[in-house]
């Protein structure tokens, strides 16, 4: 289905339910609210409800304080129509799902490679930097205008998923996008100090002890970090300090793919992994065999098991890879 089947179910529905993937970023965030300003201004009755609070660096974006986190046994807020943004399936809502009990159709605006087009109206462009771009051609095609507080979030969505404009995704259209965007008074700099240079003094410690057990395999051409839970408990970090850890990973000379192993604070049998690639290999490929998915340079999964288990599993697929492509070189 095509941006015009996104059109029509928005003309045709009133109410609607907006959601995005758990572990919220800047596209997410910036997508849904941008999408809630569309809705409104189209005179359309909406709400957000995500699983997790809005992150740490990110409550300067219009509307996030209006944001309504999920709890258990909530009741259904009343809508006609479930929109996920941002998420590969339906299971990255978490339990936001649940909230469609009266089978309401679903929306899906994402533009993961992994997506398996889980809903009744599927809109999936790959090929798009972020869901704040497919947002921002859904404002086009329209016609409704933007405003400062719509840009802001646009932006912010496109500054983080292009990581700050420097990966592959990087398109002259996301360039074309940024600059009409800025149009509307937004300080650039402004936006990338809140979201990348307001780390706190406890959680620079802890990046400090992070980044000295990086590790290397395959020859270097692996750069892997783990992070046990007891040591994310003790500090209770604010900040998600992943980008931090992935981004210095990637600086290492003749490195191919980046893997941060951090064990999940809910469950001591469970690791979340991400992967950052220099595009020579695929980790969309890595990331779904274990359940995950993402971009070919940027990629997710959780794993059930304990930390060193879920490390040499991962590590072993990685490495298979790596060693496939060179023999086919």
């Amino acid at each position: 289905m095509s941006l015009k089947s996104v059109v029509a179910a928005i003309k045709r529905n009133k109410r609607f339910l907006i959601t995005a993937h758990v572990n919220l970023e800047g596209d997410a965030l910036g997508s849904e609210l941008a999408f809630l300003g569309l809705l409104k201004a189209l005179g359309k009755e909406a709400v957000i409800v995500n699983e997790d609070p809005v992150p740490y660096g990110y409550d300067f974006l219009p509307g996030a304080d209006k944001i309504i986190q999920y709890r258990e046994n909530m009741e259904n807020p009343g809508f006609d129509c479930f929109v996920a943004l941002d998420c590969s399936n339906l299971k990255r809502c978490g339990e936001v799902y649940r909230l469609n009990n009266r089978g309401n159709p679903v929306i899906n605006i994402d533009h993961h490679v992994s997506n398996d087009f889980f809903a009744d109206i599927n809109w999936v462009e790959p090929h798009l930097s972020s869901a704040c771009e497919m947002v921002y051609l859904l404002y086009s095609n329209i016609g409704v205008p933007l405003n400062k507080a719509v840009a802001l979030c646009l932006y912010a969505g496109l500054l983080t998923d292009t990581g700050s404009f420097r990966y592959s995704n990087t398109t002259s259209s996301v360039h074309m996008i940024a600059a009409r965007l800025l149009e509307y008074g937004i300080d650039a700099s402004d936006v990338y100090r809140r979201i990348y240079s307001s780390i706190p003094a406890q959680d620079i410690k802890l990046l400090a002890q992070i980044l000295p057990k990086m590790k290397f395999s395959c020859g270097g051409k692996v750069v892997w970090f783990s992070v046990p839970g007891r040591i994310l408990r003790k500090t209770k970090p604010v900040f998600d300090l992943s980008e931090n850890i992935l981004n210095f990973g990637r600086s290492v000379g003749g490195t191919e793919v980046v893997i941060l192993f951090k064990e999940n604070l809910g469950s001591k049998k469970e690791v979340r992994v991400n992967f950052r690639s220099d595009g020579k290999i695929n980790v969309n490929i890595i990331a779904k065999i274990f359940g995950g998915g993402g971009h070919r340079t940027a990629s997710a999964c959780t794993v059930s098991g304990t930390l060193k288990s879920v490390c040499a599993a991962v590590l072993e697929k990685t490495e298979g890879l790596i060693c496939r492509r060179l023999k086919a070189a």
